[in-house]
């Protein structure tokens, strides 16, 4: 009965803390998720109070939150939404890859980390956080910008290598052998074929299935299905996000907009926990020591993810202040990040304090960059006589005309980081 009180009593202070935390966040316009990091250090191990009686349950909550991530963001896109990015924006996100990647990669090499470190790494430092720029575009009115189809479609990239990349991560986590591991990615790769050719000729049959008019009914089957699915994906050494992910992406239409507007609330909750539970396994006492290393790789990255935003929109026709505004756009790394991490840390568990210093580096950078890179670099180029630079404030009225939204724009706004927008409707 002991045990069970001092649960509850954590497990309440936590929730209570985390619900404070995310309307003071609110208030001053940050995103929550450096508060939650910055929580779970304070009451973990080395912390001021450390939380003892609740960290089984934690544990459990933010497994439950990776997988609830996954499964809204699946339910953002439609097969044929997936498949139009990988035709179209397949050169940005190599680009993406390699300039955001290999950083993470070489600097994990240079600290001696190995090369499960050195891809581990790679993936905090290569994926954006989806959230936080979601959270920004919004807060600054952009949504309508000509650079805003970009962006997202450089965001569609890296969430779709996610269903490669986790379960490449998970074997070399695992220890397995070359074959085990290429059987894991082999897999994978099938598993996301197969659900991408059902979703495009079987959708609706599938939606059918699983819709129901009643908001419990869908609720459990969804959730039912989706922690079924990660299991078994776990099982096979595939990831349960990537399971998770691909369930999203099956489903479609009425029943994607239903789910997602129940299931919000609940990923917002786990998510929290999830944060808050990887604060919790870092010792603070770890931080201070990476603190360096973790600020030159932000710096590093900061100036690789802005090249990587203005590539893609001049690729895609985008003037000069469009390409400098996705460049900044793109800076803020978050929930992936750390779910990368989160995975990572019990294999190398020095990935964990630095991660969470370069998170909580480039979560408070990113908003900062979104908005001042443009004007910045339109100054240096108006010193510089450059024609882009004395005709910034024409162009950047004509950048802001609105366009035709895309299908990944309509998603913008309900992967927001715990605070979501209005969600478009998903179409098939």
């Amino acid at each position: 009965m002991h045990d069970t009180t001092a649960l509850l009593v954590e497990l309440g202070a936590v929730i209570l803390g985390l619900g404070l935390v995310g309307r003071f966040a609110g208030r001053i316009g940050l995103s929550p998720i450096p508060l939650y990091l910055l929580a779970g250090l304070a009451f973990g191990h080395g912390g001021l109070i450390p939380l003892d009686a609740s960290e089984e349950f934690t544990m459990v909550g933010a497994e439950i939150g990776v997988i609830l991530l996954l499964l809204l963001l699946g339910l953002e896109y439609s097969a044929s939404e997936l498949v139009t990015s990988l035709k179209t924006q397949y050169p940005s996100g190599a680009v993406d890859f390699a300039l955001n990647a290999v950083p993470g990669a070489v600097a994990a090499l240079i600290l001696g980390w190995g090369p499960v470190g050195a891809v581990a790494l790679a993936g905090v430092t290569w994926i954006s956080s989806s959230g936080v720029i979601a959270k920004v575009m919004t807060d600054l009115g952009r949504l309508g910008n000509r650079e805003t189809p970009v962006i997202l479609g450089v965001l569609v990239m890296e969430d779709l290598a996610m269903a490669v990349y986790l379960p490449l991560l998970t074997a070399m986590l695992a220890g397995v052998s070359l074959a085990g591991g290429s059987l894991a990615l082999v897999i994978a790769l099938g598993a996301v074929g197969l659900v991408l050719y059902l979703a495009l000729r079987h959708g609706r049959l599938i939606s059918r299935a699983v819709s129901s008019d009643n908001p419990e009914m869908l609720l459990l089957v969804v959730l039912g299905l989706t922690v079924l699915v990660a299991g078994v994906a776990q099982q096979l050494q595939v990831s349960a996000a990537v399971g998770a992910f691909l369930v999203g992406i099956a489903l479609s239409g009425e029943v994607a907009e239903g789910a997602r507007k129940l299931l919000t609330p609940l990923r917002d909750l786990f998510a929290a926990v999830f944060f808050v539970f990887f604060g919790l396994s870092t010792n603070p006492a770890d931080i201070p020591p990476v603190l360096l290393p973790a600020a030159l790789l932000a710096i590093i990255t900061t100036f690789t993810k802005i090249g990587t935003g203005y590539y893609a929109a001049r690729r895609a026709g985008v003037g000069s202040p469009g390409r400098w505004r996705a460049g900044g756009t793109l800076v803020a790394r978050g929930e992936f990040s750390i779910v990368i991490a989160g995975l990572a840390v019990a294999t190398e568990p020095r990935i964990g304090p630095i991660a969470t210093a370069y998170v909580l580096i480039l979560v408070i950078v990113g908003p900062l960059t979104a908005r001042w890179t443009q004007p910045i670099a339109a100054k240096i180029e108006a010193r510089r006589g450059g024609g882009d630079g004395k005709s910034t404030g024409t162009a950047a009225t004509a950048e802001k005309e609105p366009v035709a939204k895309s299908a990944p724009e309509r998603r913008l706004g309900s992967h927001d980081d715990l605070t979501p927008e209005p969600a478009g409707e998903k179409h098939e």
